[in-house]
């Protein structure tokens, strides 16, 4: 009678993990905090170099076109370049122009601001509210309180223009090495396929989110413009570029781009216009920035409304003020380096807003 074989062994159980669960929480954590304090202190160099590395993301695709038509290399990379350097300096002129426009506005206003300030006393006294509450609202229209607030704009616009420098250097570099980046699939095949596709939905989150961004922006801003001329609010074109600029602020945006017009309103036309121009805004801002592009935003970068909300708080803290600008994109270059690498964190991808439902979905190519 034939033997019958021993069943075979089971296999030894899996070595327990080095460390436990709470304690990689612990250290993951602890590892953030050293980062994010070296970016706060390296911040008059991230800054700069993050928007760069935008901005070179976004003409980059410029290039493709360039070189299907014969151009060699180093031409499609100049027309990078130049694509770059002309957003820049767009962008440049129209925060210069603004700029000019607002403090020539408070020079002109300053006697109608002061008065306006003087009856906000007035008026809040004989509501019942104490002094000290009353000239507290009532200090924000003086004119010496907007000068000051200019002041530290300007303060901060130099500061950008410094950082232009580092900006304009950035952009030569990215774009030229953008050029030997897009030919990593050939150098490395199959094995650099993870990190590409991380890499290409990277972009393309970026390239969608500012597009989106912009053209709301847009649209609002001539609506937002074209009305304020209609009311006869003093220079509407600074605010209608005030509205494109804020609109790039996610959520809270739109409160930044109201307060000046609307106040200048009060100041012109007494509150009746004031509230004329805060009920524009509400109708026009609120319906397409509030409503409608969060929807279009989400399923650009697939990023939560919670999540986007806080990132602007967040980066702008650490940072500076070009981190509400720069909020959506860093915190999707966080998501791809920390998150979209590690099958074990879909479920933190699904709480920040992704649409990735298994494992799958991290190896499978993007369609986008």
């Amino acid at each position: 009678m034939p033997a019958v074989p021993a069943a075979p062994a089971p296999p030894p159980p899996p070595p327990p993990p080095a460390l436990s669960p709470s304690l990689r929480v612990l250290l993951g954590l602890a590892a953030a905090v050293v980062v994010l304090a070296g970016l706060f202190v390296a911040r008059e160099i991230v800054g700069p170099l993050v928007l760069a590395a935008v901005i070179v993301i976004i003409c980059h695709p410029v290039r493709h076109p360039l070189e299907r038509l014969g151009w060699p290399r180093w031409a499609a990379t100049t027309g990078v370049i130049v694509v770059a350097y002309l957003i820049l300096g767009v962008l440049g002129w129209l925060l210069y122009f603004a700029g000019v426009q607002f403090v020539r506005l408070v020079t002109d206003y300053a006697d109608d601001l002061q008065a306006t300030a003087q009856s906000v006393i007035s008026w809040l006294s004989t509501a019942g509210l104490d002094e000290q509450a009353s000239d507290a609202a009532a200090s924000l229209l003086q004119p010496s309180t907007i000068l000051s607030f200019v002041t530290s704009l300007s303060g901060t616009a130099i500061g950008v223009l410094t950082a232009l420098f580092f900006v304009i250097a950035y952009v030569i570099f990215m774009a030229a090495d953008g050029a030997r980046y897009g030919h990593a699939q050939r150098a490395f095949g199959a094995t650099a396929g993870g990190p590409l596709r991380r890499f290409q939905r990277f972009n393309i989150g970026v390239r969608r989110y500012y597009v989106v961004n912009a053209s709301f922006g847009a649209v609002v801003a001539i609506i937002d413009g074209l009305a304020l001329w209609a009311l006869g609010v003093p220079a509407p074109a600074v605010w209608a570029i005030l509205a494109f600029v804020t609109n790039f602020i996610p959520n809270i945006g739109f409160v930044i781009g109201l307060v000046p017009p609307a106040l200048l309103a009060l100041v012109v036309g007494g509150w009746p216009l004031a509230l004329a121009v805060v009920a524009i805004y509400c109708v026009v801002n609120v319906t397409l920035q509030v409503l409608i592009q969060p929807k279009f935003v989400s399923d650009a970068v697939s990023l939560s409304l919670t999540l986007s909300f806080f990132s602007v708080i967040f980066w702008t803290f650490i940072i500076g003020p070009l981190g509400a600008i720069l909020s959506i994109p860093l915190t999707l270059a966080v998501r791809a380096l920390v998150l979209e690498g590690d099958p074990g964190s879909l479920w933190l991808r699904w709480l920040s807003g992704d649409t990735v439902t298994s494992r799958s979905d991290i190896s499978r190519p993007s369609r986008l």
